[in-house]
């Protein structure tokens, strides 16, 4: 209250920003008219000299915003015949200042982003606009192209279906690059795993603005972007899984929590699945797949409702994003969970997949120098994107008032009676002409309110992601008179409702809710449709207690309030005091999906350390002027360092406890090397290790001297850069397998993230130095074996460029979230990484861990 009244009295901090917004408006204003006198050409030398004066750094990007804004103003009036309002103004001003920029739905963001963006693009940097998919991406960048290019700037997009690293380039090169958070994420993926420069694609991350922020950055930041591919798991044990896991009873062998969305196996479940598995102990290591792979079958059955999650289409398993109502074409669920679904819905099996490279959107978006956002519903997540993001909101008024009546929550007891209730009020709106949109939360009760509406003979359109080609077209209608239109989910669709006078005459958009999100904000989204620019339209939201929300988070209270009041069959309550209830609800939920993502966070931010370690030696062995033949020398030195140990040869002992006889198995067995013993004899252990090195170093050489040194270096960095991204490949692997069973340490009065954060470090070290080792190995057994050495040399540099065009082929899919990956559709095969238990493939006739898979103490990191 205390609060509230402060804000009454002194304003509340975001007045205090507008405030000072307002007075920098007025300076824009002011300079209107000296542009406003300038002809085209005049107007574009005077933006061309602000350019020239950022880039020869004689005046900063904030010396001059006034100007720039006044002239893109000016210039949009003329090329696109649209001048921004003030408020636009304040929103441009906001997103250059690395902000949000909160702006009802209808206050033309498309356009407020021209205003930083073509101020930020002077400095020759390359700007980013990220948006949800590539409709919008190709739509805005080809409404504002003329403005850009009228003052000077090109203009690229970024779409999924572009598969020409070529065509990629010139369209990050552009000035500005439209695009989608995951084409962008991608694409920093598969640079990371190019072969060449000419393969990279992306050039930097200097500033990006983000529109439909709170969907791109909280709601799709749950689930990393991961490029992956197959592995051997027996798809047989998934479907045998599934058999048993429907032979299994609700509360007697297993209990479901649909809050935590958590199957907790009870003891006498796990008696009943080793009867049904055939087995003597489900937890012993032999077993160590199948209570994994049961549990992923229970929560397929039990968590996972068809049509609300998923839908089948053609045979597939097809996720459904629950907050925009899309189906999310190439994801699938990780972990084995998308395989129990299709065992579930008896389709084909996919293999399973592991992670070749994966990053969070958080951990993406804050590699940007300057990260900026807007949207119409921000406020709800501004902790979030505080802490997470280090972005502050500034919510901006809209250019006219709001006129649209948000009315309060009707609630019924059953869904039924509140379906009843709604369809009533549709059918009295449908009469007057007075176009209505319904919002629901899933496609099953689309499709239920779909049949009611046909019943009463109400002429409809469906809009969810079954049909989600169309959205455009049917969103763009949904203003017309008579319009009815049922909408699973409305955020970030990105596509205005406009009315006419006629419609405005009859109230304007009439929303219908028939369910509450989980997240406030999606509430508000739909909400915001109505509205727009001032229009009138009215809003409300039809609810029961048999609603999943009110059922599991915050029913009883309510429930309790309808007996106390005697609620009949049919009958609602209204009242603040229960939409107060209801918020508090989605309050807790909202809670609980922020601690999930900011466990996600916290988890990636140790791997991301890693990932830019290795992506930066990557990098440094891409470019032309790295010195790998010192890289070489240094490697060898610290491997021969590593063979001495191993070979119980250590400084300050006596030279005649030297084990000379261990060292030669051991260099035989690693390089099939041949080292003579009898010139080191009796030297001390500083003569024998410079003499082993000088002798591995001239063999090497001579070796290699019968190529050029173009063609050496080349042939030294191909093999460093295999065994890099195969060894950080088997890491990824080791980390996701570590980070499942972790958590399970809390039962140990341990942090897991702790011990993630321990174990992730040791796994990092044996990381560095198994490549490394492996490396220097791999370039001393190699030998050339055909008529000459030029002619071996040439053929090993063929078969390396082949291995790098398959990866880059590889790098082209679009895989997020365990993707699969055909090995029967021509698609290259990825080499799988020896076990350490399988034979040596060298012949020696031991186990690889005990003969060239050998790495010993594990110490030292990359080095430029």
């Amino acid at each position: 209250m205390l609060q509230a009244f402060m804000g009454k009295v002194f304003g509340t901090a975001n007045d205090r920003e507008l405030k000072k917004y307002v007075k920098k408006v007025n300076r824009i204003n002011a300079l209107e008219e000296k542009y406003k006198a300038l002809s085209d050409e005049e107007l574009q030398a005077a933006f061309e000299a602000l350019k020239e004066s950022v880039l020869n750094e004689e005046k900063t990007l904030d010396d001059v915003l006034f100007d720039s804004f006044a002239i893109t103003r000016e210039s949009s009036h003329r090329v696109l015949g649209m001048r921004h309002f003030d408020v636009q103004l304040i929103g441009g001003m906001v997103l250059h200042e690395g902000r949000i920029a909160e702006m009802k739905t209808g206050e033309g963001k498309t356009l407020v982003a021209t205003l930083a963006i073509t101020l930020n693009a002077m400095t020759n940097k390359g700007v980013h606009l990220v948006t949800v998919n590539d409709y919008l991406a190709s739509r805005d960048a080809n409404e504002m192209a003329p403005l850009y290019n009228f003052l000077g700037y090109s203009v690229g997009t970024i779409l999924e279906d572009m598969n020409d690293p070529a065509q990629k380039r010139e369209a990050y090169e552009a000035d500005i690059t439209y695009g989608t958070n995951n084409e962008f994420g991608f694409d920093f993926l598969r640079d990371n795993m190019s072969y060449s420069r000419d393969q990279m694609v992306q050039r930097g991350h200097n500033f990006v603005i983000v529109d439909e922020v709170d969907s791109i950055l909280i709601d799709e930041a749950r689930t990393p972007l991961i490029i992956s591919g197959p592995t051997n798991q027996n798809m047989q044990d998934y479907i045998r899984a599934n058999s048993i896991a429907v032979q299994l009873e609700k509360e007697t062998h297993f209990t479901v929590d649909e809050k935590d969305k958590i199957i907790l196996i009870t003891e006498d479940g796990i008696t009943k699945a080793e009867e049904l598995f055939g087995v003597e102990n489900l937890y012993s290591p032999e077993n160590a797949s199948l209570p994994h792979m049961l549990d992923q079958a229970l929560k397929a059955n039990h968590l996972f409702e068809k049509d609300v999650d998923y839908v089948v289409n053609d045979g597939e398993v097809v996720i459904v994003d629950e907050f925009t109502g899309r189906l999310s074409e190439g994801r699938r669920f990780s972990e084995g969970l998308h395989q129990a679904l299709e065992a579930k819905e008896a389709v084909e099996i996919k293999e399973e997949t592991q992670t070749l490279a994966d990053i969070t959107f958080q951990n993406y978006f804050r590699m940007y120098e300057k990260l900026a956002g807007m949207t119409g519903t921000a406020e709800t997540e501004a902790t979030e994107f505080a802490e997470i993001y280090s972005l502050d909101v500034v919510s901006i008024p809209t250019n006219i008032p709001i006129l649209r009546a948000d009315l309060n929550d009707l609630i019924y007891k059953t869904e039924e009676e509140k379906f009843g209730a709604a369809i009533e009020t549709i059918k009295k709106l449908a009469k007057t002409g007075q176009p209505v949109l319904i919002g629901t939360a899933s496609i099953e009760k689309s499709e239920l309110l779909h049949e009611l509406l046909k019943e009463k003979k109400i002429a409809h359109t469906v809009l969810n992601a079954k049909n989600h080609a169309q959205e455009g077209e049917i969103i763009k209608h949904a203003g017309a008179k008579g319009a009815v239109t049922i909408a699973t989910n409305m955020a970030g669709r990105g596509v205005d409702i406009k009315v006419d006078q006629e419609v405005k005459d009859l109230g304007g958009l009439y929303i219908i809710g028939t369910e509450r999100h989980e997240n406030r904000r999606i509430d508000n989204q739909l909400r915001g449709r109505s509205g727009r620019q001032g229009d009138p339209g009215t809003t409300q939201f039809y609810l029961s207690l048999e609603d999943n929300l009110l059922r599991i988070f915050g029913s009883d209270k309510i429930k309790s309030i309808m007996e106390r009041l005697g609620v009949e069959d049919g009958e609602y309550i209204e009242s603040k005091m229960v939409t107060r209830a209801v918020e508090k609800a989605q309050k807790k939920v909202e809670n609980m999906h922020y601690e999930g993502r900011k466990q996600i966070v916290e988890y990636d931010d140790v791997a991301n350390e890693q990932r830019k370690i290795v992506y930066k030696f990557r990098n440094q062995l891409l470019s032309e002027e790295y010195d790998i033949a010192s890289k070489v020398n240094e490697i060898r030195e610290e491997w021969l360092i590593n063979l001495f140990s191993l070979a119980d040869i250590y400084e300050g002992s006596d030279a005649e406890d030297f084990n000379l006889e261990k060292l030669a198995e051991l260099l035989k067995e690693q390089t099939n090397f041949d080292l003579d013993l009898d010139v080191l004899k009796d030297l001390e252990y500083e003569e024998l290790f410079t003499k082993v090195l000088e002798i591995l170093k001239t063999s090497y050489d001579e070796k290699m001297s019968v190529i050029d040194d173009e063609t050496r270096q080349a042939i030294e960095k191909e093999f460093y850069l295999k065994e890099l991204d195969n060894s950080w490949r088997e890491h990824l692997y080791a980390m996701d397998n570590m980070k499942t069973g972790i958590r399970l340490r809390a039962y140990n009065q341990k942090d897991p993230l702790v011990e993630y954060k321990k174990e992730s470090f040791n796994l990092f070290g044996e990381l560095i130095n198994d490549i490394k080792f492996n490396t220097i190995r791999t370039l001393h057994i190699i030998q050339f074996q055909v008529e000459t050495a030029e002619e071996e040399a040439a053929k090993l540099a063929q078969q390396l460029e082949e291995e790098k065009r398959a990866q880059e082929a590889l790098m082209h899919f679009n895989l997020r979230d365990d993707v699969d990956i055909d090995a029967e559709d021509d698609l290259p095969v990825i080499e799988k990484k020896i076990a350490r238990n399988e034979p040596c493939p060298c012949g020696s006739g031991k186990k690889y861990k005990q003969c060239c898979g050998k790495s010993g103490p594990k110490k030292g990191a990359f080095a430029s």
